[in-house]
């Protein structure tokens, strides 16, 4: 009964030593996203998505990224895709989850898979992340930080999101609403201490402009956790995106 105690009493202090460890700061946050769907033959399609990201209103960079892709629907509720993406993640907030800009690469393969319930769509998103990201260290003779190598992580990003038609006009969707999450979940022991890389709550509006393009505002709740689960973002997240659909299948 001794031994178990003592194995009880180290065990929670080692959990509250990781939660005093462990700081916590928040960030309001401004997105400017854009999502460029363009169907180049029957069932495919090239994708661009580009963001770039603020924290605290204006006043901070907080990562930008550029994300070409390629989709092949192969039936109405399934979609597959693959891709490249390029972030860059700037010094911002206090404390800041890095000490110099870093870049990071990503490949990736994706399903999408879309279920009609009469006006409620569903969509379960489900991505696989190969990433390379930019590891700092100091220059001996500057004492400055240098990018000088890349380490490989693999994260996997699931997302269900529901989107219901608001105000319609002619049969066609004026207004809609969205709610969903989405998960970042790191694979494999050198992914990062947490399983947890990230989680989104989202919810938002979307405003049908013509049949090839849309205005989005959302609200995004993001939650980050560093690699080694020292700093804790919270971060309010206000979302502005414009979304077209362009055929050039015919032309």
């Amino acid at each position: 009964m001794k031994k178990i105690t003592v194995i009880f009493t180290a065990l929670l202090g080692l959990v509250l030593s990781n939660s005093f460890a462990q700081k916590k700061s928040q960030n309001n946050n401004i997105w400017l996203h854009y999502v460029g769907k363009n169907k180049i033959a029957k069932k495919t399609f090239f994708t661009l998505e580009a963001t770039m990201r603020y924290a605290n209103g204006f006043s901070e960079k907080q990562q930008y990224f550029i994300r070409p892709s390629i989709e092949y629907q192969t039936n109405k509720h399934l979609a597959w895709s693959v891709g490249f993406t390029h972030y860059n993640t700037f010094v911002y907030g206090n404390p800041a989850l890095n000490k110099r800009p870093i870049p990071e690469n990503h490949i990736w393969i994706q399903a999408n898979f879309t279920h009609q319930i009469g006006d409620l769509r569903i969509t379960n998103r489900l991505r696989d992340e190969n990433r390379w990201v930019g590891l700092a260290t100091t220059n001996s003779t500057t004492g400055e930080l240098e990018i000088t190598d890349y380490a490989y992580r693999n994260r996997l990003r699931y997302m269900p999101l529901l989107t219901y038609p608001i105000v319609k006009k002619d049969k066609k969707t004026l207004l809609s609403a969205f709610v969903g999450d989405e998960a970042f979940i790191n694979i494999g022991k050198k992914a990062g201490a947490t399983l947890f890389n990230q989680n989104r709550i989202i919810a938002g509006l979307g405003y049908t402009l013509s049949k090839s393009s849309q205005v989005q505002l959302s609200f995004i709740q993001q939650q980050i956790w560093n690699f080694t689960d020292t700093i804790e973002e919270s971060n309010p997240t206000l979302r502005i995106s414009y979304l077209s659909n362009l055929d050039f299948s015919k032309h």
